[in-house]
C-alpha cells in the first residue's frame, strides 16, 4: 500500500476485500477520488489492471439500501452506462473497473454542446430500456424520512419550510392530476462529478440513488448542477425527446428542479451532524434556489 492518502482504517478494509473477495494479497493505492459522502479510491493490482474501491461514508446506510443499489448498478453495467462491476458487498463496499484516461466532468464541460448531446443519448438508453428495477425512488417519501432524520439528530430546519413544502406538494398534486405519474428507471443523482469521459464515450457512475423515477427528474438535475442556460436547456430537452419541447414538458421540467432541490435541501440537512458547515451551507443553497424556483413556477403556470 501506498502511505500518506489513505487512513489505517481504509487501508484494511482495501487489503481485507481485495483477499476475501479478488485472492489479491498486494495493491498500490494511485490516489484517492472524489465524493461527498463516500471514500474512493484508485487502486492498481499490477501495471494493467486498475481498479476503483468505493467505501460507503459514515451514516448512509439509514437512507441507501444497498441492494437496490446494487440492482441498478447491474442494470447500468448491462447497458453499458457505467464501467464493469468486479464486486458488491451488501454494506455498499463495491470495486469496479477503472477508466483509462478517464476525465471527471466538470460544470463547463458538460455545458459544451458535444457533452450535452452524449448526456441526453445516456439518458434517453437508460430511461427507454423497458425495465422495471423494482426499485422505487419515491421523492416524497424520501423527504419525510430526511424530514425524519433531521428530527431525530436535532438539526433546526428552515423558519417557513412549512409554508415551502406545501407550495411543493400542491404543485405536484396538481402535475400529477394534468399529466399522471412516469415511472422509468434513473440515475437520480447526475451530478458533474459522475459524469466521466473515457474511451471515446461518456459514463455514468455511483447509482447510489437509482430507481424508478420520472424521467424528467434526471434532466432537470444535470441543468441545474451543470448550471445551464435557456439555450442550453432546450438543446438538451431537443437531444432527450429527439423532438420539438412542448409546453407541456417544460412544465414537467420546471416541477421536476422544484421536487429535487426540495429532496436535496432536506438531503443535506441529514449529512450536517457528519459533515457540519459544509452541508449547512449546500442545503441553504438549494433551498433559496428552491423558494425562487417556485415562485417561477407560480408566475408562469399559476399554481
Amino acid at each position: 500500500m501506498s502511505i500518506g492518502i489513505i487512513s489505517g482504517q481504509d487501508e484494511q478494509v482495501i487489503c481485507r476485500y481485495l483477499q476475501e473477495n479478488l485472492r489479491e494479497t498486494e495493491c498500490t493505492v494511485v490516489c484517492r477520488l472524489g465524493g461527498l459522502t463516500n471514500r474512493s479510491y484508485r487502486i492498481r493490482l499490477s501495471e494493467d489492471r486498475e481498479y476503483v474501491f468505493r467505501i460507503p461514508g459514515e451514516g448512509t446506510e439509514e437512507m441507501i439500501a444497498r441492494k437496490d443499489e446494487c440492482v441498478s448498478t447491474k442494470l447500468a453495467c448491462d447497458l453499458g452506462l457505467d464501467a464493469d462491476l468486479l464486486f458488491f458487498g451488501e454494506d455498499g463496499v463495491k470495486i469496479s473497473q477503472y477508466i483509462p484516461d478517464a476525465v471527471t466532468m466538470t460544470a463547463g464541460e458538460l455545458r459544451e454542446e458535444i457533452h450535452i448531446s452524449q448526456v441526453a443519448g445516456v439518458f434517453r438508453k437508460l430511461h427507454t430500456c423497458g425495465i422495471d428495477t423494482g426499485v422505487p425512488f419515491d421523492v416524497f417519501e424520501m423527504a419525510e424520512l430526511y424530514e425524519k432524520v433531521i428530527g431525530e439528530n436535532h438539526v433546526t430546519l428552515y423558519e417557513d419550510y412549512g409554508q415551502v413544502r406545501e407550495n411543493v406538494m400542491r404543485i405536484k398534486s396538481s402535475l400529477d392530476e394534468e399529466q399522471g405519474t412516469i415511472r422509468v428507471p434513473c440515475h437520480n443523482d447526475p451530478l458533474c462529478e459522475n459524469w466521466i469521459e473515457g474511451n471515446g464515450r461518456m459514463y455514468l457512475v455511483d447509482w447510489e440513488y437509482a430507481g424508478m423515477n420520472d424521467g424528467m427528474w434526471d434532466l432537470a438535475d444535470v441543468a441545474i448542477e451543470a448550471a445551464y442556460d435557456r439555450p442550453q436547456e432546450i438543446f438538451l430537452l431537443r437531444q432527450y425527446l429527439q423532438r420539438e419541447v412542448t409546453d407541456r414538458d417544460w412544465k414537467r421540467f420546471e416541477a421536476n428542479k422544484i421536487y429535487l432541490d426540495h429532496l436535496w435541501a432536506l438531503w443535506g440537512k441529514t449529512r450536517v451532524p457528519f459533515d457540519g458547515e459544509a452541508m449547512e451551507q449546500y442545503a441553504l443553497g438549494r433551498y433559496l434556489r428552491l423558494k425562487e424556483n417556485i415562485k417561477k413556477y407560480k408566475e408562469q403556470w399559476g399554481e
